[in-house]
């Protein structure tokens, strides 16, 4: 911009993302995928891990669930189911003698038949209460505990069925309202509504007029005809899955007495139809089936026995979700309102946390998904590999072999003093002070604008300083990908090990080259990025003759480099390819199998190749093996423990790099 005026405007922040946040720091949990991936998991399994576990002080699954599975066990004492049918029980039998102590006294006949109706009346409760439905009751307190027995069964029912239904009602009636005709009126615009609903027609005036005029028996104040018939299923589904969960005895008498209190309110007909709407609209919730219910000592009501085993439900659920132990489970799966309602805000929080982080390890760049599958990223592979080497060269004795740092990454020896014309292809360092004083000497007669100084450098410019030519390695690294290395317990320790040396060559020693090669039943090239995600060969078979054949190839591209194989396995040969290429697996080994490895043994050492072997296991036959083949390859045996696997592979290539120096 021209001088004097400012080139930058400042305004107001206008919401979104804070533009002053710090970044969102992923190093620790990359590291910690990291020491799960080098231990031998998968990336889906540390990644799960990680989640499970949590990060940074937050909660991980595990300890979410835990909390639900407390919150679930609390819910179980909330009390027992039959609170309704004990209630019921004990204004029966106030109301029967009550009306005993009035008909005791009197003398008259009619008394006597009256007392004699009383004693055949059923043993069951809601038979007795059936019989007494149309009784002259002498005893005004009688009377009214057999009306309370109606009230209660009706406003229960009812609280069963719409949450809450029994303030509503209290407060109508407080008012001087009919509540029964109310209750009628909203049961018959729901089942309208739901109807309309099921058959895919547009709801929403239907639903705003139903909610201006019914509003009051819904509380919790659903926005959407979704959110109403989801609330009214899931609480149907609860007083099914509650009577469930009665003795066959309580469920038969508890179920006639709600049809009784039904049947008084005319509502029978409407309410068995409106549950048969509920459960067309959502007919994947769990209805009648049995599951969780409450076994405490204190009765509970219809209403809140249904409500209890509604929360059993959702923490059943939200604990299923939390455990993400099916097929294709997500973060997302997990019900963050069941969350909150199970375990307050700060539950919530440590969700949003464990989503942020799972984000934000894709959005970052460490983990990539390709058609579903969870892998690495090379940045994370490149991290990965730096941490493994930190931990080997942690382990080797602070006596100098350690690291060897280089500090011209791009050359190839020592400077000389001289230097060259730059031609394509060129990795030398560039001459800077010669590249400016070829271009000042070319431009030097050319005309220049007034005042412009600039030096205008061309490619023919550029000069590169000389270098003394040093010997680089090719390197193949053979790493067992049997079975037995994770029966053993070794498999972490070689993928550790192969990241860590990849890491050192292709970062501290770029004129060497490397490539790891993985055999079990058969042998193939791994990329970093394969080899972290690796698991074992669940395959039998120990294929190194298909290995050495691989790392011959590599070999003959780099024929220029001293060639170097190191191999670490296990056990001895046990599989072979035969002569049109498949592979043959026999154990204990086949002399043709032995044959055919040592074959390929000599080949490596007539290509030149040293070849050192890491057994790690001492198993005498394997020991004879290696120290056979290493005789013929002119290279040396190692028995490292598996936790020092990459203090012997990392060591043993840095001092074969030092004696190629100082030749």
């Amino acid at each position: 911009m021209p001088r004097g005026r400012r080139g930058y405007r400042y305004g107001r922040w206008r919401g979104g993302a804070d533009p002053l946040a710090p970044p969102y720091d992923l190093g620790d949990a990359v590291d910690a995928i990291g020491d799960q991936v080098l231990a031998g998991s998968s990336v889906r399994e540390a990644l799960r891990d990680l989640l499970r576990r949590g990060l940074d002080g937050r909660r991980g699954l595990d300890d979410l669930r835990r909390s639900v599975r407390d919150r679930l066990r609390e819910a179980r004492r909330a009390g027992a189911m039959d609170g309704t049918l004990q209630e019921v029980r004990e204004l029966l039998d106030k109301a029967l003698e009550a009306e005993r102590r009035e008909l005791f006294p009197d003398p008259d006949d009619a008394a006597r038949l009256a007392e004699a109706e009383l004693d055949a009346l059923p043993q069951d409760t809601a038979g007795a209460v059936r019989a007494l439905k149309d009784k002259q009751w002498r005893s005004p307190e009688a009377a009214q505990a057999y009306r309370q027995i109606q009230d209660l069964l009706q406003k229960e029912v009812l609280d069963s069925q719409f949450q809450h239904m029994k303030q509503a009602l209290q407060q109508m009636n407080a008012a001087g309202e009919d509540g029964n005709q109310a209750v009628k009126d909203m049961v018959a615009d729901l089942s309208a509504l739901l109807d309309s609903h099921n058959r895919g027609e547009d709801t929403d005036q239907q639903f705003a007029d139903f909610m201006d005029q019914h509003g009051q028996f819904f509380p919790d104040d659903p926005q959407t005809v979704d959110e109403l018939v989801d609330s009214l299923a899931r609480r149907a589904a609860a007083q099914q899955r509650m009577m469930a969960g009665l003795s066959p005895e309580q469920r038969a008498e508890l179920g006639e007495l709600m049809g009784q209190a039904m049947q008084d309110m005319g509502l029978a007909s409407e309410m068995a139809h409106l549950n048969d709407a509920l459960r067309q609209a959502r007919p994947d919730l769990p209805w009648g089936r049995p599951g969780p219910v409450p076994d405490g000592a204190e009765g509970l009501g219809l209403g809140d026995a249904t409500t209890a085993v509604a929360e059993l439900a959702d923490l059943e659920a939200l604990s299923n979700q939390l455990s993400q132990g099916y097929a294709g489970a997500s973060l997302a799966d997990v019900d963050e309102e069941l969350v909150e309602r199970a375990l307050g805000r700060s539950g919530v929080d440590d969700l949003a946390a464990l989503r942020q982080l799972e984000r934000e390890l894709e959005r970052q760049g460490h983990l990539t998904r390709t058609e579903g599958k969870l892998e690495l990223s090379p940045k994370a592979v490149r991290r990965l590999g730096a941490t493994a080497l930190r931990r080997v060269f942690a382990q080797l004795d602070a006596t100098g072999r350690g690291e060897h740092d280089v500090a011209d990454a791009g050359a190839t020896g020592e400077l000389t003093g001289a230097s060259r014309e730059w031609r394509f292809g060129d990795e030398q360092p560039l001459d800077v002070v010669r590249t400016v004083r070829n271009a000042v000497l070319r431009t030097a007669g050319d005309p220049t604008p007034d005042g412009d100084r600039r030096v205008r450098i061309a490619v023919e410019d550029f000069e590169v300083v000389e270098t003394e030519r040093r010997t680089g390695a090719a390197v193949a690294l053979l790493v067992d990908l049997s079975y037995s290395m994770a029966l053993r317990g070794t498999w972490g320790a070689a993928k550790s090990t192969a990241m860590a040396l990849h890491s050192l060559v292709t970062t501290r020693f770029p004129q060497d080259a490397i490539e790891i090669i993985g055999f079990a039943s058969t042998a193939q090239v791994l990329r970093p990025e394969t080899l972290a995600e690796l698991s074992v060969d669940t395959l039998q078979g120990t294929n190194l003759q298909h290995g050495l054949m691989l790392a011959r190839r590599f070999l003959a591209r780099h024929h220029d480099a001293e060639p170097v194989v190191l191999v670490v396995t296990d056990g001895e040969p046990t599989a072979h390819l035969e002569d049109d290429g498949t592979p043959y697996f026999c154990w204990p080994p086949m002399p043709q199998t032995i044959a055919k490895t040592v074959a390929e043994v000599e080949r490596v050492a007539r290509s030149g190749a040293t070849m050192n072997v890491f057994a790690l296991d001492p198993e005498p036959a394997l020991v004879r093996f290696v120290h056979d083949i290493t005789a013929r390859a002119g290279g040396r045996v190692f028995l490292p423990d598996g936790d020092r696997l990459g203090e012997y592979v990392v060591a043993d290539y840095l001092r074969a790099r030092r004696g190629r120096r100082s030749r």
